[in-house]
């Protein structure tokens, strides 16, 4: 028989054992602070996953200028996994909107106080960085925009920084995939293109800084072009392929007429116009509120604009804003360190004002098809894709859009005819792939597209950061948290859980041990 000290050292090392099973799961803050990088290190919120490595904080680009943003270790080997940015559009938005309700490691559950983990997560497959730009959108705090040009100069400042840090130099050489979405069809080329410049100055010793070289951009549902959108809108309130009509007869006549008459006209002399002269900023501003009054609403009339299909009964995957509450929670914003500038952060899910600046600025009526034109003629690797139930940017104009854009493969779209793809032979979206640019009709995705299809927006994307040709899958992919291989569900009083786990260790030791 055992002797009973040797059994309380037995019980005792079980019981250790356990406690470093509980605890490798609970959350904790190390606040980490380097030259103008601030951030709380593994709060272990959202991810879950044992091992895989979070941060989440400000950087401070000069002038009481912060960006926020959320990073996300791969949790399939952050060691070579590429490197991914994500912005939400807006102009204006946060990009917590991407991280919560599209392709993020968790999402909110309806008490607004608890995550689950996302199977679908992007991190699964890449490391993640969630950034909140320009200044106002989420908890960014600085000087308000009006361009994308600007935002892109002040985007560069914080990769100097992550680049040069001790947390993300790693990542500097790695695959740089931009995604992004509606909006950010004007922020991802305009931001590359500028990256570039910048990337060409340092090679020819004109300036000092580090390369930050982007290799890859996907845009779903982006908002490329005015002209094409609202034009490409009557046809698709017309008849919205796989779902048909959209209004009655008379609707489509009076939105025909609006952008015949006016729309379409408004639009031209904004393409034509300076917008460096306030007279043809005006027009440009005008421009877009008379094209959204007159045929955006009346063609969208009680419906969602993101989502045509939001009255049907079997929509289950429309995004929720659960995250709003989570993320303005007391403990929450503690241990992510949103607390490191404000002890009372606010929190913006969407800007006003830097929406309506850029609009005033005439940026929001111009087209942006010239900038990513650029990168597509260079044979640069890009994913245009788009929820085929998404209104505000429908996916006949974005491929008008890129029919119509100068670029050697345009051409060659237009004649090229969408080819299914599937997902356990079920058809989820139909593509057209032109060398290294490819265009995807998602089926039944809203504006924010991963939202509402997330396995098909994983397996896209997957396939696309593994420069793999878009293709047809069998997967053995579960709908359930637990693929993730962990437990689903984190509430944040875990974040209070066993904060002294040592000296509870210590106490149980005299206890058993019988000191």
């Amino acid at each position: 028989m055992a002797k009973p000290k040797t059994l309380s050292l037995v019980f005792l090392s079980l019981f250790l054992a356990f406690l470093r099973s509980v605890n490798s799961s609970t959350p904790t803050s190390n606040i980490v602070k380097e030259t103008n990088l601030m951030y709380s290190k593994d709060s272990g919120l959202c991810e879950t996953v044992d091992g895989v490595g979070q941060y989440s904080g400000y950087i401070n680009v000069g002038d009481e200028n912060y960006f926020w943003f959320w990073f996300f270790e791969s949790r399939n080997d952050a060691s070579s996994d590429p490197f991914v940015l994500w912005l939400n559009g807006g102009p204006g938005c946060s990009s917590m909107i991407g991280l919560f309700t599209e392709s993020g490691p968790c999402t909110v559950n309806p008490d607004g106080k608890s995550t689950t983990l996302n199977p679908y997560s992007w991190n699964n497959y890449s490391n993640i960085l969630y950034l909140d730009q320009p200044f106002g959108a989420g908890f960014s705090t600085g000087v308000t925009l009006t361009n994308s040009s600007a935002a892109a100069t002040y985007a560069w400042s914080a990769f100097q920084i992550l680049f040069t840090s001790d947390a993300f130099a790693k990542y500097k050489d790695r695959q740089f995939v931009l995604a992004t979405e509606s909006y950010g069809a004007r922020f991802g080329p305009v931001f590359i293109n500028y990256f570039n410049s910048q990337n060409n100055l340092i090679e020819s010793g004109d300036l000092d800084g580090v390369k930050v070289v982007i290799s890859s951009l996907m845009i779903n549902d982006g908002k490329h072009d005015p002209l094409i959108n609202f034009q490409s809108l009557v046809a698709f309130a017309q008849d919205a392929p796989g779902y048909g009509p959209l209004v009655n007869s008379s609707v489509i006549s009076d939105i025909t007429k609006a952008f015949d008459n006016t729309c379409s006209g408004l639009l031209q002399d904004c393409y034509i116009a300076d917008i460096s002269k306030s007279s043809s900023a005006d027009t440009c501003n005008t421009a877009i509120i008379t094209c959204t009054d007159d045929v955006m609403s009346p063609a969208v009339g009680d419906r969602d604009a993101d989502y045509l299909l939001a009255s049907s009964s079997s929509d289950i995957n429309k995004p929720t804003t659960y995250y709003a509450t989570y993320i303005r929670l007391n403990e929450v914003q503690e241990a992510i360190g949103t607390t490191l500038l404000s002890s009372n952060p606010t929190f913006d899910q969407c800007d006003d004002t830097t929406h309506a600046l850029f609009s005033q600025s005439g940026e929001t009526g111009r087209s942006f098809l010239p900038e990513l034109a650029g990168l597509a003629d260079s044979g640069f690797r890009i994913l245009i894709w788009g929820g085929d139930a998404d209104m505000k940017a429908n996916w006949l104009g974005l491929h008008q859009s890129m029919v119509q854009m100068s670029w050697y493969g345009n051409r060659t779209l237009n004649d090229t005819s969408l080819t299914n793809m599937t997902i356990n032979g079920e058809d989820v979206a139909s593509i057209a792939i032109i060398d290294n640019f490819t265009f995807a009709r998602v089926y039944g995705a809203g504006h924010t597209l991963p939202a509402y299809k997330p396995q098909v927006a994983q397996t896209i994307f997957r396939q696309f950061v593994a420069n793999e040709t878009i293709h047809s899958v069998e997967t053995s992919i579960s709908t359930s948290a637990s693929a993730a291989g962990v437990s689903s569900t984190t509430g944040i009083s875990s974040a209070n859980r066993l904060k002294h786990p040592r000296i509870f260790a210590m106490a149980i030791a005299f206890i058993v041990l019988g000191y």
